[in-house]
């Protein structure tokens, strides 16, 4: 497929996943992230035939423009959309797939500081959310969806819901029938625990205040409170 081709499948991806956009045109002179990704395009392309200095200075000029850092090694696929994208990062090493969408503040970083593959793959159909940070040499398999604020190092199977901190499954979905079917969520169920723990406490400490307004009201009203069984 020709570069004007998967340039114009970009736009109509951008229209499709963005409810915002209104035209062809519009994404073309105002969204960040296409600009962003034709840089790339030409960076990436100039980076594989051994250019120097110039694909990083192009993408040094693109983060100036639109606030997204993009590795002139980075691999991406086609349809790659990336909605507002101020802040997002996107390392050297990271492989990404096709029809993949990330949003702002978004880091696809890495933890080694040798020359390796160290910065994550994302196979085609994921979904990142919002300051979303995915660490490390891990894989994302397809139709993944990691939820905003998640902090992932670990790999995460195909059709999972990742959230959290650090990043935990709590479900799988199927997007052929809508299923969803949700995991238990130990962090969770505990909180619940203690919530209900804690409407019993309250419930103990009403019912001692009630006692204890009723022999208050007895002692100033001059009735001896009744004898206990000791006494007795």
């Amino acid at each position: 497929m020709g570069i004007l081709a998967e340039i114009r499948e970009d736009i109509r991806a951008a229209m499709a996943r963005d409810p915002a956009a209104r035209s062809a045109l519009e994404v073309v002179l105002f969204y960040p992230g296409f600009h962003a990704r034709l840089a790339h395009r030409l960076a990436h392309a100039l980076h594989r035939r051994g250019v120097p200095l110039i694909p990083r200075g192009i993408m040094h000029l693109a983060r100036f423009f639109t606030g997204i850092e993009i590795h002139p090694g980075a691999r991406i696929g086609r349809r790659f959309f990336i909605d507002h994208g101020m802040g997002v990062v996107i390392g050297e090493t990271t492989e990404i797939g096709d029809d993949v969408t990330l949003y702002q503040g978004v880091t696809l970083g890495g933890t080694s500081t040798r020359r390796v593959k160290r910065h994550p793959t994302l196979r085609d159909r994921v979904t990142v959310g919002a300051g979303a940070k995915v660490i490390g040499a891990v894989e994302i398999g397809e139709n993944v969806r990691i939820g905003a604020g998640s902090v992932v190092v670990t790999n995460v199977p195909p059709n999972a819901t990742v959230v959290g901190v650090p990043g935990h499954i709590v479900a799988f979905h199927d997007d052929s029938n809508g299923a969803i079917q949700r995991l238990p969520d130990p962090e969770w169920e505990r909180l619940n625990d203690l919530d209900r723990r804690l409407d019993e406490l309250r419930a103990q400490i009403a019912h001692l205040e009630e006692h204890l307004a009723q022999l208050h009201g007895r002692h100033h009203g001059g009735q001896e409170a009744p004898e206990t069984a000791a006494e007795r």
